[in-house]
């Protein structure tokens, strides 16, 4: 797995870029999608320690995993976001399907 992609038990980690725009976005769904086919994953976390930056593409990203890990009954938390992301994160309506971990 690329070191931005962890298994831990059935959990998918997935520690996110420092600019999440449209380019990075597609990358990770692809990687994060191969993932939830091929391993046991039941819950997705982002992990946003590095992210500066995420538009509406990246929104997606979440979105997009969110969909996929829910018809098997998993959750989809978000970890070490700051102030920004987590505006963002309001404001786009995600936390209505993503955990936000303090």
């Amino acid at each position: 797995m690329e070191e931005r992609f962890h298994m831990i038990e059935n959990y998918l980690m997935i520690r996110m870029p420092k600019e999440l725009d449209h380019h990075q976005a597609e990358i990770l769904s692809e990687k994060a999608d191969l993932l939830i086919l091929r391993e046991p994953v039941k819950n997705i976390v982002f992990d946003f320690e590095e992210t500066r930056f995420m538009d509406s593409s990246g929104v997606g990203v979440v979105v997009g995993r969110y969909k996929k890990i829910s018809c098997f009954g998993g959750k989809v938390y978000a970890v070490n976001a700051d102030r920004q992301i987590k505006r963002i994160i309001q404001i786009s309506g995600l936390k209505k399907v993503l955990n936000v971990i303090e």
